[in-house]
């Protein structure tokens, strides 16, 4: 079911469906992406006794800004708070967390800052990177990058603007072996893709990392200064990774053990690519029971 609640900054819409009195669980979807993409894994979830909570993140309908001069800023600390935001309105006071891509950033950011309010995290496609700071990586890394790269030069990003679908069509057809998606499906995904805030929420994620002077959101700046202070999480993860992953290097995602206190363990879908949700539900969805039952 869709429905629909408001933030102080955010009319944010969310998918809600399994077990009322089940075991909540918060899917954050990634980029480009929506929360339709964890439909294989949710009916798998809601077998098992939990109830779904996946929400349009921030720049996807259709969630929307309540103000225009709220600025269009796409970091993780914005990303969580939204997240504890939800969650306060629907009176969620401990909960797992799924995120994939954008939504795992913000699973991490969320264990960083909000560690009382997990049972357990997930993370799906991207490995940890503590302090929230990110550094260039190496010549591998940066080739699978050149999509940020291109978004970085002003050029690009006219381009992104005139074409942003088709941008993101690019992804799909890239970032893993061929063969996951159909037409439908991505047409579907997609419909949002060409609205302009999700074209500038896009862009500022994306530059704002790399490129000084980008526009930032000062609200958030007291979470941004308790991010840089944080190195280890302490809710039991769990961190799933494609072996095929075209877009984030597996190697990236290796040796992040000592980065936390509480239990962590990382799984490697031999075959699969940058959307192991997607791509396999069931492998994934078994995964993600399984941590939720021993974090108890």
């Amino acid at each position: 079911m869709l429905k629909f609640v408001h933030t102080s900054v955010l009319e944010i819409a969310y998918q809600d469906d399994g077990p009322r009195d089940g075991s909540p669980v918060m899917l954050l979807h990634g980029w480009p992406d929506a929360p339709r993409s964890w439909n294989g894994v949710a009916q798998a979830l809601h077998a098992a006794g939990s109830r779904t909570i996946a929400p349009y993140l921030r720049g996807s309908l259709p969630t929307r800004f309540l103000s225009q001069g709220t600025p269009r800023f796409g970091a993780a600390v914005a990303l969580a708070q939204d997240a504890i935001d939800l969650a306060d309105a629907l009176g969620l006071d401990r909960f797992a967390v799924v995120g994939h891509d954008w939504g795992a950033r913000t699973a991490y950011t969320m264990g960083a800052l909000f560690p009382e309010r997990l049972s357990a995290l997930a993370a799906l496609s991207l490995g940890y990177q503590q302090r929230g700071i990110f550094k260039v990586p190496n010549f591998e890394q940066s080739k699978r990058f050149w999509y940020q790269w291109l978004l970085c030069i002003d050029g690009g990003a006219d381009m992104f603007r005139r074409d942003p679908v088709g941008f993101a069509r690019i992804q799909w057809d890239t970032w893993s072996p061929p063969g996951w998606f159909d037409e439908d499906e991505f047409s579907a995904t997609a419909e949002s893709f060409s609205h302009p805030d999700w074209v500038a929420i896009t862009l500022n994620a994306y530059r704002a990392r790399w490129v000084h002077g980008e526009k930032i959101d000062s609200h958030y700046d007291s979470l941004q200064r308790r991010l840089c202070e944080v190195e280890r999480l302490s809710t039991p993860t769990l961190m799933i990774q494609g072996g095929s992953d075209y877009c984030d290097d597996p190697k990236e995602s290796e040796g992040l053990e000592r980065f936390f206190t509480g239990r962590y363990d990382r799984l490697l879908l031999e075959g699969i690519g940058h959307f192991p949700h997607r791509e396999s539900p069931i492998q994934v969805a078994e995964a993600v029971i399984r941590l939720i039952q021993d974090a108890g």
